[in-house]
């Protein structure tokens, strides 16, 4: 009887209304080819309309969280060739997810593995990580939102050090230049990143949908139209079962109980 080969991402439900999504290539260092392109687009679109996730932490294992793409995918194709993979297709579920998504970073984050990790809300990195973009040295460019998401992260001058050089950097730094939300000791970083999935996934899902929809959307707005976007997203939350539960709560001195309605 033949072996099914592995699947290319694992999912587990590790505690209440939370996922984890682990990328599972160990013997490329987690590099993502179409495969894991797939099923992180799957699984994540699947997971966007689940009821019963409210957060979702994605990671790779102790060596790499992932090492780049694939490079035997794309050495030898043209750009046309290159064109007609679509590769964006297959980032939009992820940048699209609604729900809060966190990035539990241990070793490699490298190349699409670095621009996997900037597609989430919070990176929890072990101080032991290491951070790339180097495709440059490659004679290539990120190419899946690497040039962009840095320097909003970090601002132009950093980012264009890292960029222009490829040079790789640690999950320490990282944390210095603004880039992950926290940083652990080795090994660590999968546990604290569930840890905060658990605490955001007992709040009010519309709430948090919102919160993410504003801070995500509302720099590419001028400052006036941002603060309307807020105010209505704001606003709107007054028409949920959630805002009465969680004020009345409030008022009575009691733990609030969310639906999601």
């Amino acid at each position: 009887m033949t072996e099914k080969p592995p699947l290319p991402v694992l999912e587990e439900r590790p505690a209440p209304r939370v996922a984890l999504l682990r990328i599972n290539r160990p013997e490329a260092r987690n590099a993502i080819n179409l495969d894991v392109r797939t099923a992180l687009a799957e699984r994540m679109g699947a997971l966007a309309e689940d009821p019963q996730i409210a957060c979702v932490v994605i990671t790779g294992d102790e060596k790499a969280f992932a090492a780049g793409a694939d490079v035997k995918l794309l050495a030898e194709r043209s750009s046309q060739q290159v064109a007609a993979l679509e590769l964006e297709k297959l980032w939009a579920p992820i940048e699209r997810f609604p729900k809060p998504l966190i990035a539990a970073v241990e070793g490699f984050a490298l190349g699409a593995g670095c621009e996997l990790a900037m597609h989430a809300d919070i990176i929890v990195a072990s101080e032991s990580a290491s951070f790339g973009l180097p495709e440059v040295k490659l004679g290539i460019m990120p190419g899946a939102g690497g040039t962009q998401r840095l320097v909003r992260a970090v601002g132009k001058f950093a980012a264009m050090r890292l960029l222009l050089t490829g040079d790789m950097f640690s999950g320490a730094r990282a944390h210095e230049l603004g880039l992950a939300s926290e940083v652990t000791p080795p090994g660590g970083a999968v546990q604290r990143a569930l840890e905060l999935a658990t605490q955001i996934a007992a709040l009010p899902p519309l709430a948090l949908r919102a919160i993410k929809q504003a801070a995500l959307q509302g720099p590419e707005q001028p400052l006036d139209a941002a603060l309307a976007f807020e105010r209505r997203l704001f606003q709107s939350l007054f028409d949920t079962q959630d805002q009465k539960e969680g004020m009345r709560a409030f008022i009575e001195k009691r733990k609030p109980s969310f639906k999601g309605n």
